[in-house]
C-alpha cells in the first residue's frame, strides 16, 4: 500500500512541477510573443483558469506528501519527504504571500480597464513564479530520491 502511495504521490507532484514549468518556459514566452491585447487577455485567461485548478493540486499533493511522511515514518528515506513536504509548504506560502494577489488582479484586467503597469506587474509575476518553480523542482527531487 505504502508503494502505491509513493508512486502516486511522485507523479501528482510531477505532473504539478511539469504544468508550472510549461507555464514558465512555453506558455508565458508564447503570450508575451503575441501581440499586447493579445497578450494581456492570455494572461489574464490563464490565470483565471490555472487560479482555479492549481490551489487544489498543491494542496493535494502537499496532503499526499504529508500521508506518505506518516505512513512511511519509519522507513528510508521519510527524512526527504519530510523535507519535500516543508518546500511544497514554502511553495504554497510563497503562493499565497507573492503571487496569488497579483493574479487576482490580472484575471480581471482587460485591454480597456488594465493598469498603466500591468506589464511590470506581470513580470514580478514571473519572477516569483521562477522562485516557486525551483522550489517545488527541488520538492519533487527529493520525492524521486526518496523512492530509492
Amino acid at each position: 500500500m505504502l508503494n502505491a502511495l509513493e508512486v502516486i504521490t511522485t507523479v501528482v507532484v510531477g505532473l504539478m512541477v511539469g504544468v508550472e514549468f510549461s507555464v514558465a518556459f512555453v506558455m508565458n514566452p508564447i503570450f508575451n510573443a503575441l501581440p499586447e491585447d493579445s497578450n494581456q487577455q492570455a494572461h489574464s485567461h490563464g490565470g483565471r483558469m490555472l487560479g482555479a485548478v492549481m490551489p487544489v493540486w498543491y494542496i493535494g499533493s502537499l496532503v499526499l506528501v504529508a500521508v506518505w511522511a506518516i505512513a512511511g515514518w519509519h522507513h528510508q528515506g521519510t527524512g526527504l519527504v519530510v523535507i519535500a513536504a516543508g518546500l511544497l509548504i514554502l511553495s504554497v506560502i510563497m503562493s499565497i504571500l507573492l503571487l496569488v494577489p497579483i493574479n487576482n488582479q490580472g484575471k480581471t484586467w482587460t485591454p480597456e480597464n488594465r493598469p498603466a503597469d500591468w506589464r511590470q506587474q506581470m513580470n514580478r509575476w514571473n519572477r516569483y513564479h521562477y522562485a516557486r518553480v525551483a522550489v517545488i523542482i527541488a520538492a519533487f527531487t527529493l520525492l524521486v530520491a526518496a523512492l530509492v
